[in-house]
């Protein structure tokens, strides 16, 4: 393959092409966001490792730009920031993926191959849709019989991780890990209250329910 890596770390940077190269993938290295911007909008690559906090522009500007101007480059957001609400911005703003550092580079590699795996119909896709709802992941807005529908982020997480997944069972564990990033039962109602929110601005105003109640198993968007 062929990685754009941004990053101002010179040490990080340094380690992370000297790995993927070993493996055998060529690598470009570029250490700001506006000259990593002009790079990855020349086309090319089949993945982009973004660092968040760059000089010039910062690595949110960076994907926001690039998915504006309908790029679907895979991108790793690769950042120090790596609480659940950073992680959800990043995915917000169009990132594939979401790494915290320190990591292990075993871990950035398989992230990396498991990008390039994406079939292109995944990597195109822009809009998600259920019946008269639509979802854009670019301009990451949400209508529904052409109304706009203002989502917080954590309920556009779950919206969409719903959406992905149109006609098949999520259960209140698989929601809990994609959303909350929590591989543990906390004993909250934390899914039940954020669905109850969500149908409040997608179904209630609406004709047709498309979040639905699967009763011991879990929850659905209608297919």
């Amino acid at each position: 393959m062929k990685i754009l890596i941004i990053e101002d770390d010179a040490t990080t940077g340094r380690y992370i092409a000297k790995g993927l190269r070993e493996e055998g993938h060529v690598v470009d290295l570029i250490a700001d966001g506006r000259e990593g911007l002009i790079a990855a909008t020349g086309g090319g690559h089949d993945v982009l490792i973004l660092d968040r906090m760059l000089p010039q522009l910062d690595g949110l500007t960076v994907l926001k730009t690039l998915r504006g101007a309908g790029s679907t480059v895979p991108v790793l957001l690769l950042t120090a920031m790596g609480d659940v609400e950073d992680r959800i911005e990043g995915l917000r703003a169009g990132a594939d993926d979401y790494l915290a550092k320190p990591f292990v580079f075993g871990e950035l590699s398989a992230r990396v191959a498991a990008l390039s795996r994406r079939p292109q119909g995944i990597d195109a896709e822009s809009t998600l849709r259920a019946g008269d709802l639509e979802m854009n992941l670019i301009s990451r807005t949400v209508t529904r019989a052409g109304q706009e529908i203002d989502l917080l982020p954590r309920e556009f997480a779950l919206l969409e991780h719903l959406l992905r997944r149109k006609g098949r069972v999520q259960t209140r564990t698989m929601l809990l890990e994609a959303v909350w990033d929590i591989g543990f039962d906390p004993g909250t109602n934390v899914v039940e209250t954020h669905i109850s929110r969500l149908r409040a601005k997608v179904d209630r105003p609406f004709d047709g329910e498309l979040i639905q109640t699967v009763r011991g198993a879990g929850y659905r968007i209608a297919a």
